[in-house]
């Protein structure tokens, strides 16, 4: 007697069948998701992975992968020579904080003998340590644009005039230099100073001579009408 075909009286339960269905979609989107995980890394600059947010490793240049929607992979330029710009600003820079976006106010010095002198500047500046760079201070690049002002101001303020104009000027570049890079390690910024360059210093501009008139009126003098001609 033959046997009754069990599986053509068992009805297929629509819950399972959905299951599979999204089981397998899910497969799917996961495997293309993990094919856009790869990633190069440039040769003038070295990779740090963040896993779930947290540090994890740093990746050389070269082709590396990422977890995505898991690890995430900051790009650092550890070999490039970086530069902040003070009392100045060069257009169409590739680094967004190189330029001053204040640059009268900022290079505008009063000197230890209480003169006024135009000091434009140049910070160069590398990334030694890309996860402190990272992870350190909030904001390296604005940390160390303040702390090059600072201590450019407090090292033209012990100078007089003439010093700062003339025969000063490479003492106030090393002395800059050497407070600077100390501040750098205090502060942990994973940034190594490799120069500091003074640039067109100068005097500022001579002021218009002042009308006599308008010199009685500060004086809080009334103003005295010209006679018709």
């Amino acid at each position: 007697m033959p046997r009754p075909d069990v599986a053509e009286h068992l009805p297929i339960k629509p819950l399972r069948l959905i299951l599979g269905v999204v089981a397998c979609v899910g497969i799917a989107i996961t495997l293309f998701t993990l094919l856009f995980g790869f990633t190069t890394i440039p040769a003038n600059s070295l990779g740090v992975k963040t896993r779930f947010g947290a540090y994890h490793d740093n990746v050389n240049p070269g082709l590396t992968y990422a977890i995505p929607y898991v690890d995430e992979i900051f790009v650092v330029p550890t070999q490039r020579l970086l530069k902040l710009e003070f009392g100045f600003s060069t257009p169409n820079t590739t680094n967004a904080y190189q330029g001053d976006v204040e640059p009268q106010e900022t290079e505008t010095m009063i000197t230890g003998d209480l003169n006024t002198a135009l000091v434009p500047w140049v910070v160069q500046y590398r990334i030694t340590d890309p996860k402190m760079y990272l992870f350190g201070a909030r904001e390296p690049e604005k940390t160390l644009r303040d702390l090059s002002e600072s201590v450019m101001r407090e090292v033209i303020g012990d100078r007089t005039v003439d010093e700062v104009l003339t025969i000063g000027r490479h003492d106030v570049e090393t002395s800059t230099l050497k407070r600077l890079a100390d501040l750098c390690s205090q502060y942990d910024l994973g940034i190594q100073i490799q120069q500091v360059q003074l640039t067109s210093v100068r005097p500022p501009a001579p002021r218009p001579p002042c009308c006599p008139r308008l010199r009685g009126h500060r004086r809080g003098l009334p103003l005295r009408r010209e006679p018709d001609r």
